[in-house]
């Protein structure tokens, strides 16, 4: 009789177990394309993907006249992972993903995402490198010639300041330091400003805008991140900014830009990539990778984004 029951329970709990296993989640996923006006993009090529720990599923097609691409399917898995993904000819694709994660739910299975297809302009040559390193001087204001890719200072060929970091540096152990950087500019109308990547066009191949803004940069940014026994950590990095700048700015006497270099910077100080257009009062900061004008970098100081 003992040998009977432990027989069926163990039927039961294999049938449990299979159940579990086979259980089928439905999920539905909308994709929606528009361009930078907001226009709904008709013809886009569209691609929805779903991935779980050992599936991966996805479904190709294109929008319809709505900019819409709508896909269903089934899962075995509560552990998902969804991606969207748009191109067509004449624009940069953009890829973004959504973690639906456990448990499952039939609302939160059934996403919508507004995704951006950004057109490529005019990508033009630059000066572009991307930066991890410390000024040389620790506390001290020091200098960054972004034409020469080097400090100024003894030692190095940098000659013209565009811009000037000063960073300060505690630390004690891994859970008790203080790094604090201050970026400002050597000249009047010189100045940076933050640009935050919208939602619906994060994962695009250009993260920045086609151009620079003529105003609203700021003479001076201070960044800090930090940990202190018994304090909340400070760090306000974000993937999803990036920063704008003009620099060589001349004025005339009332103020005005009469003669001005722009640029942007992807990622945060003291790791950088930095993109200097050279052309006085040209506002166009779409890269060309072909066509970087700073020779002589190292294979890690290479940009290949836009």
């Amino acid at each position: 009789m003992k040998k009977l029951v432990k027989i069926v329970c163990s039927t039961l709990l294999a049938w449990s177990a299979y159940a579990q296993v086979t259980n089928s989640y439905t999920w539905k996923a909308t994709l929606k394309v528009i361009d930078e006006n907001g226009v709904a993009f008709f013809g886009a090529s569209a691609s929805i993907g779903f991935y779980t720990n050992s599936v991966s599923t996805g479904v190709n097609g294109v929008t319809d006249t709505d900019g819409l691409f709508t896909v269903t399917h089934a899962a075995r898995s509560e552990n998902a992972i969804v991606s969207f993904e748009a191109k067509k000819e004449g624009y940069y694709s953009i890829l973004q993903d959504i973690d639906l994660g456990p448990p499952y739910n039939l609302e939160k299975w059934s996403p919508s995402k507004t995704l951006v297809l950004k057109r490529i302009g005019k990508p033009i040559a630059m000066y572009a490198k991307w930066v991890n390193e410390n000024p040389p001087t620790a506390g001290q204001s020091i200098g960054y010639d972004f034409m020469m890719g080097d400090w100024v200072c003894t030692g190095h060929k940098g000659i013209t300041a565009d811009i000037i970091f000063q960073k300060w540096a505690y630390r004690k152990s891994g859970s008790d330091y203080e790094y604090k950087v201050k970026v400002t500019f050597p000249k009047a109308g010189d100045g940076i400003q933050i640009y935050t990547i919208p939602d619906s066009e994060k994962g695009s191949g250009l993260r920045s805008p086609h151009e620079a803004p003529l105003d609203g940069y700021l003479s001076e940014l201070n960044k800090e991140r930090s940990a202190h026994p018994g304090q909340p950590n400070k760090n306000d990095d974000d993937p999803n900014r990036i920063y704008l700048f003009r620099v060589r700015t001349a004025l005339d006497q009332n103020g005005n830009v009469v003669s001005a270099r722009y640029g942007k910077i992807y990622g945060d100080f003291m790791q950088f990539t930095y993109y200097y257009n050279p052309t006085p009062n040209d506002r166009n900061i779409e890269f060309d990778p072909k066509q970087n004008l700073l020779g002589g970098l190292q294979s890690f100081e290479q940009v290949s984004q836009p």
